[in-house]
């Protein structure tokens, strides 16, 4: 266990502080309390993958992943931040070991939360079995921790999105947070364009991958528990407050999950675009969400989740 790390003061010159824009470390240290956070197998451990240096690729002395413990207003949770600058935040050997590692800590733990900040692309092609391992590993052990009373919250917004296995333990997570430039999906647009077609899908289409896989359509769908803005202090406010309201891991949990997942289906089934599924659900003009502010978001996805505005 390592020295605490400085954190800035959580005052007011850091509320317009975006969470796309900064670095992991930036985010852990504005989401938890000053001076509160204790790094596991931090730089100075110089915990780095064994297989980059075979390709002659740059190494991170901490490989991409930050995890530790500290207080968010006084509670302690453990935290792990994925960099996105670093690879693009990719699952390798060492990067998923030390999720896999917090989270059974947590498991056995048992009375303390885990705050996931996923900032990735999905597995690296480098470290390509040992990833889909660790990806594995880390989904199991997610489950584990929840069976045993862990809540475990995913904070999503950063450069990479949330793809590939990423995006696979997202949807094993308690609860989800994602801001307007987050994204979520298990596989990335330039993989479904490489494998089935431009006519497909467009990967440099911006406006199809926002509303295919963007923030807003996954809350707007239930694929999220919330909606936040792009500032550290709203990520802040609404990990304090999932944390609070997320329900424990029972059968009623995975019934209600399943009742979703078949709705979603039922009403959604047929529809070839993002925008289609927008209009069934009530939003009459369904081409002006990517405009909308957060407030403005936030009632329409309140109407149109309401049972008189939706297809049966």
């Amino acid at each position: 266990m390592n020295a605490p790390t400085n954190a800035p003061a959580q005052g007011t010159e850091h509320k317009g502080t975006s969470w796309y824009e900064s670095s992991a470390r930036v985010r852990v240290s504005l989401l938890l309390d000053d001076g509160s956070f204790t790094e596991f197998l931090g730089p100075q451990e110089r915990q780095m993958s064994p297989n980059l240096k075979a390709f002659d690729l740059p190494e991170q002395f901490d490989d991409g992943m930050i995890v530790g413990r500290g207080l968010i207003n006084d509670t302690p949770v453990f935290v792990a931040a994925q960099e996105g600058r670093f690879m693009g935040g990719a699952f390798g050997e060492v990067h998923g070991a030390k999720l896999t590692g917090l989270l059974r800590a947590a498991r056995d733990v048992r009375s303390i939360p885990v705050l996931i900040l996923f900032d990735t692309g999905g597995v690296r092609l480098q470290e390509a079995n040992a990833g889909e391992l660790a990806i594995a590993e880390i989904m199991r052990a997610v489950i584990e921790a929840r069976i045993e009373g862990v809540k475990v919250i995913g904070l999503i917004g950063g450069r990479a999105g949330c793809y590939g296995g990423g995006g696979l333990i997202a949807g094993c997570c308690s609860a989800l947070a994602v801001s307007e430039q987050g994204r979520i999906s298990v596989s990335g647009p330039e993989v479904i364009e490489t494998n089935r077609g431009v006519e497909e899908f467009d990967s440099k289409d911006r406006a199809l991958v926002w509303r295919t896989m963007g923030g807003k359509h996954r809350h707007l769908i239930g694929g999220a528990d919330a909606f936040v803005d792009d500032t550290t202090v709203d990520f802040r406010e609404t990990a304090v407050r999932l944390l609070a309201e997320t329900r424990p891991f029972d059968l009623k949990t995975l019934q209600d999950e399943q009742a979703r997942l078949e709705w979603r289906i039922e009403n959604f089934g047929n529809s070839a675009d993002a925008v289609d599924i927008w209009r069934t659900m009530g939003i009459a003009d369904a081409s002006s969400i990517p405009e909308m502010t957060y407030r403005q978001f936030e009632a329409a996805v309140q109407k149109a989740r309401r049972p008189d505005h939706a297809a049966r």
